[in-house]
C-alpha cells in the first residue's frame, strides 16, 4: 500500500486542475516515470504528477498539464 502525502500547493493544484487522489496514485504506480534532480515526475493520462519518496513515504509536490 502506498503512504501518499500531498502538499498544500499539490491540494490546490489538484483541485485547480480537477486532479483526483485515485488518478495521482494511478500516475505514480502506472504513469511513465523520469527524473529530475532529487524529484521524480510521473505522467499521466493529460497531467504528470511531481513528487519526491521520503524514507516509506510518497510526498507529492504539485500536479501540472502534461
Amino acid at each position: 500500500m502506498l503512504n501518499i502525502r500531498y502538499g498544500k500547493h499539490a491540494r490546490f493544484r489538484m483541485v485547480e486542475r480537477g486532479v483526483s487522489e485515485m488518478e495521482v496514485k494511478n500516475a505514480i504506480i502506472k504513469g511513465a516515470k523520469r527524473n529530475q534532480e532529487d524529484k521524480i515526475i510521473a505522467s499521466y493520462s493529460f497531467f504528470e504528477v511531481v513528487y519526491k519518496k521520503v524514507n516509506s513515504e510518497i510526498y507529492v509536490i504539485t500536479v501540472k498539464p502534461r
